[in-house]
């Protein structure tokens, strides 16, 4: 045993000598997965042997078997793949360089979605602007023809500056909003925490009816070279891009299941999602989140925990460039939404847990606080106002409380959508905590007397309802 488990297995071991009960059954997980663990040995199969699993891929159908093998093995029942229409989409070709005033080669990535340039590349010269505003200051005179440099930079966690939710709508809406003052292309500084020459990939979109531009973002250095050298004088371009595009393919949700035994109709939701992007392996994001799902439904199972609840697994296809498979469950279990008690989902890497956010009704911080108590041995029984995940934030529109795990994540926009997203980036201790923190509160959630209070229609959702009732004139 490592230093590091056995530390662990310390701090666990009081658990143990409380009363037979909830806190017994945490007591059990925690224990279970600091010296039985598999989580890593399942991220390692993942990432290793099947690699990046983007959506439309050959690996991603190959970590759709191998999941329901996986579940099956580990004694799950009502395993199954659930259908769903994909988006096919292929990277090609990628080259950029400064052709003027000297030149550069430069690293980047083209965009999830993106479009390929004209054959042969596009050269133009570069306009930078750090937000929306500044570009719109900057107005068709001088946008038309260019390329569209976004060179806000992104900062770490908890640092004075915009985060990931501040600049991600550059890179989903940039090549839009360039498009409509009569740019020929976007660029953008990829959203990262790390400058070690590492471009960033990531979805983009597009607007119907109005012109679909190639879209890729430059590591940082790059896109520092390119703001230096705009301080001394025009910066001319060379991009190409060989994107495509195809019909959409066939991919499925994975779901298994661990039945309730006195109320087999309530669902408590787990979920991640089982694709990735194209470069790296998609440890962290979200191979790690798949790992505690996976191995937080093996360990009830070989500790033989039956709840009161069904517990049901998800792992989502299409999170990276579609939301997809979120959409479809929606679709396809919306009948049975009102008997979804809860939904986790972790999305965040396979760092250090520290607790959950959370979205329910007024007063579900009692029940949580009560479910995570035993948490507070390895420091994850934190709780924030605000959870969920992208795949099940569909099912707020049915009032479904959401929450996710949360972990110490300063490190995790270092390596996100980027080819440094491998498996040695994870520390198999700290994916085993987040595994038992997710175990623990799943059955809590699962076996409590009580449910989270549900939380209120939100406005857009109440809006939406009433569109949807109104009689047509």
């Amino acid at each position: 045993m490592t230093v590091r488990l056995l530390t662990l297995a310390i701090f666990a071991a009081p658990l143990f000598a409380q009363a037979p009960g909830p806190r017994d059954a945490a007591a059990r997980i925690i224990g279970h997965q600091v010296v039985e663990s598999r989580a890593f040995e399942k991220l390692r199969h993942l990432t290793d042997r099947i690699g990046h699993r983007l959506s439309g891929s050959p690996q991603l159908e190959q970590a759709v078997a191998w999941a329901q093998a996986e579940f099956r093995r580990d004694g799950l029942t009502n395993v199954r793949a659930e259908e769903v229409q994909v988006p096919k989409w292929v990277r090609g070709v990628e080259r950029c360089e400064i052709v003027a005033p000297a030149n550069h080669r430069l690293a980047l990535l083209a965009l999830g979605g993106s479009v390929p340039t004209p054959a042969g590349g596009l050269t133009a010269e570069v306009v930078e602007v750090r937000t929306f505003e500044e570009l719109e200051r900057l107005g068709e005179a001088a946008v038309r023809g260019k390329i569209v440099l976004y060179g806000q930079a992104m900062v770490r966690s908890g640092e004075d500056g915009p985060g990931y939710g501040t600049v991600a709508s550059l890179r989903t809406r940039g090549a839009v909003a360039a498009a409509k003052l009569g740019a020929v292309g976007a660029l953008i500084r990829s959203l990262g925490t790390a400058s070690f020459r590492l471009p960033h990939t990531g979805a983009t979109h597009y607007e119907e009816g109005v012109a679909q531009l190639p879209f890729a973002a430059l590591a940082a250095e790059d896109a520092e070279l390119i703001h230096r050298l705009l301080e001394q004088g025009p910066v001319k371009v060379r991009l190409e891009l060989g994107c495509s595009t195809g019909p959409d393919v066939p991919s499925a949700n994975v779901v298994a299941e661990l039945p309730g035994r006195e109320k087999p109709e309530e669902i408590v939701l787990i979920g991640a999602h089982l694709d990735s992007w194209d470069v790296g392996t998609g440890a962290h994001d979200d191979g790690a989140g798949c790992a505690h799902v996976m191995d937080t439904m093996r360990t009830l199972v070989a500790l033989g925990l039956k709840p009161r609840r069904t517990i049901r697994a998800v792992l989502f296809t299409n999170e990276e460039n579609g939301l997809r498979g979120g959409r479809d469950y929606f679709e396809r279990h919306k009948d049975e939404l009102e008997r979804h008690v809860a939904a986790l989902e972790t999305d965040s890497g396979g760092f250090r847990p520290q607790g959950f956010g959370w979205t329910a009704g007024e007063g579900a911080d009692r029940l949580l606080r009560e479910l995570v108590a035993p948490l507070r041995a390895i420091g994850a029984d934190g709780l924030r106002v605000g959870g969920g995940g992208a795949d099940i934030s569909p099912l707020a529109r049915a009032r479904v409380p959401l929450l996710g795990l949360r972990v110490e994540g300063t490190r995790y926009f270092d390596y996100h959508h980027t080819e440094a997203d491998t498996l040695d980036k994870v520390d198999p201790t700290e994916l085993a905590q987040g595994t038992a923190a997710l175990a623990v509160l799943t059955w809590g959630l699962a076996e409590h007397a009580e449910t989270l209070p549900r939380p209120p229609l939100r406005a857009e959702d109440a809006e939406a309802q009433g569109q949807r009732r109104r009689p047509e004139r």
